[in-house]
């Protein structure tokens, strides 16, 4: 019988309509193989037996000639999403053992068209974090590995939703992302996905870090498949102001692999001091490919891009003191007593925060105080005004911009951590982006000197993830990029 743990979305679906499998025995493979990887600690919290009463019901519904979108579907959900009767921790202590009882609109989406929750996906502490080591649930492990033995890092913090996607335990995944938190695992992982324009999905029961900021997007391991799971979760949801009534466009009909006299912007701010040779070379190959494919590239310039990185760093902790405000031992999530409710919101709030979220609490408080805001929170948005114009006016020359999506492969766990420089320039392509609420989109499209992927980010004008979708679509043909994991290929031999 075929893998059914190796399939496309896409070709699952044909599968299921043309009853070579039930999405039980789908479903099924997906929990074995997740058995068999959870060394990878990909998952906080997983629910087989959810997930295959809800594969019952999918087979159901394709028998009665009622399936959805993704009727059988089995996916990963981050644990920053609340799930309706399933533990939602944000992968931190302070919210374990807390049960929602309420759906998110993303999930809600996706089950309405018949996705099928295979568990929730382990991330950095309330998304804070590039390594996905932040998780009061432990480090996740990368699925790909390097000759030295080392475990790496799967980016972050969507970390555990790129590692299941990758290592085949899972079809598909949400993801959140605030300053690269969905390309940049992506990349490290060798799948694809994509941040779509802020306000595209509706936030509502996403729980928050930085407001202006965080978006929900998808993982899959192709183009059309991500374009599936969007086109799910998207739309207008009055329940978050900040979601936009604008409709939904079909992002799969985009993908026509015709780029003829598309305009392709390459920013020359993007060639950073110190960047890899492998990763300039990937750079120009990928501009080579799109260029072959009928593209137009197009020499464009962002020049406020060098504030980006100080400027995100001001305005996500200023946003995430105040969002996490509210987790204080009385309401919901952990509580530690105290003699009296400052002693008891102290030390609920020293226990049940980890290091990294207590240190973005303090530098965003900081910035937030009186005598500092000014000087701070309100230039930095002053700043971001000036980004998001750079990109208005770089978009008055080209359709889509092309980048590599981050200046290196996937590291060794805690192997960067004492070198600020390259944990700088882990972000330094991702976060622009995100401070102007842009869509883009990273794919796989070559591996390093130690066959670790490596991925090209598209980035698109608002609201025009169409576009993005083509670009990426005629890209991942060109790069034919097939390779797998290791263990995954150990396993199959």
């Amino acid at each position: 019988m075929t893998d059914l743990t190796n399939l496309t979305i896409s070709d699952a679906l044909k599968g299921l309509d043309a009853k070579d499998f039930t999405a039980v025995e789908l479903t099924q493979a997906h929990i074995d193989a997740g058995e068999a990887a959870k060394g990878l600690n990909a998952y906080i919290t997983e629910t087989p037996e959810l997930a295959i009463e809800q594969a019952k019901a999918s087979d159901a519904r394709r028998a009665a000639g009622k399936a959805g979108a993704l009727d059988g579907i089995p996916l990963a959900i981050k644990d920053l999403f609340c799930t309706d009767g399933v533990q939602t921790t944000a992968a931190s202590h302070i919210l374990e053992g807390f049960v929602p009882q309420y759906e998110s609109t993303v999930t809600a989406n996706l089950f309405a068209d018949g996705a099928v929750m295979l568990g929730k996906a382990n991330l950095d502490e309330f998304a804070m974090g590039s390594a996905n080591t932040t998780s009061y649930f432990g480090n996740v492990i990368n699925p790909w590995t390097r000759e030295d033995g080392k475990d790496l890092v799967p980016g972050g913090s969507s970390g555990g939703s790129a590692a299941a996607v990758a290592a085949r335990i899972a079809m598909g995944a949400t993801g959140t992302d605030t300053g690269g938190s969905i390309r940049q695992p992506a990349a490290f992982c060798g799948i694809s996905g994509i941040k779509p324009t802020y306000g595209r999905c509706s936030r509502w029961g996403t729980v928050a870090f930085a407001s202006s900021l965080d978006q929900a997007g998808t993982f899959a391991r192709s183009v059309e498949d991500n374009a599936l799971l969007l086109q799910s979760m998207s739309g207008f949801d009055p329940k978050d102001s900040t979601s936009a009534d604008i409709a939904v466009p079909d992002f799969a009909g985009a993908l026509t692999g015709d780029v003829k006299g598309l305009r392709v912007g390459i920013p020359k701010e993007y060639k950073v001091e110190g960047m890899p040779a492998e990763i300039e070379k990937l750079w120009e190959d990928g501009i080579a490919m799109l260029k072959d494919a009928g593209a137009q590239i197009v020499d464009i310039s962002l020049p406020h891009t060098k504030y980006a990185l100080p400027t995100y760093y001001i305005i996500a902790p200023a946003e995430c003191s105040s969002n996490l405000a509210r987790y204080d031992g009385v309401r919901f999530g952990q509580r530690v007593e105290g003699e009296d409710l400052n002693e008891m919101y102290s030390k609920t709030r020293a226990e049940g925060f980890g290091d990294e979220v207590k240190r973005r609490i303090m530098i965003g408080t900081y910035a937030l105080s009186a005598g500092y805001y000014d000087a701070y929170y309100i230039k930095a948005q002053k700043v971001r005004r000036l980004i998001a114009q750079d990109f208005d006016k770089a978009y008055e020359q080209c359709d889509v911009i092309l980048t590599p999506t981050a200046p290196s492969a996937a590291f060794a766990i805690g192997e960067n951590e004492g070198d600020p420089i390259k944990m700088y320039l882990n972000d330094v392509f991702t976060v622009p982006a995100s401070l102007a609420g842009l869509p883009g989109m990273s794919i796989p499209t070559g591996l390093d000197a130690n066959g670790l992927p490596l991925g090209m980010q598209i980035l698109g004008k608002a609201w025009d993830e169409e576009t993005v979708f083509r670009t990426a679509f005629a890209l991942e043909k060109a790069a034919n990029f097939t390779a797998l994991p290791q263990s995954i290929v150990r396993q199959a031999a």
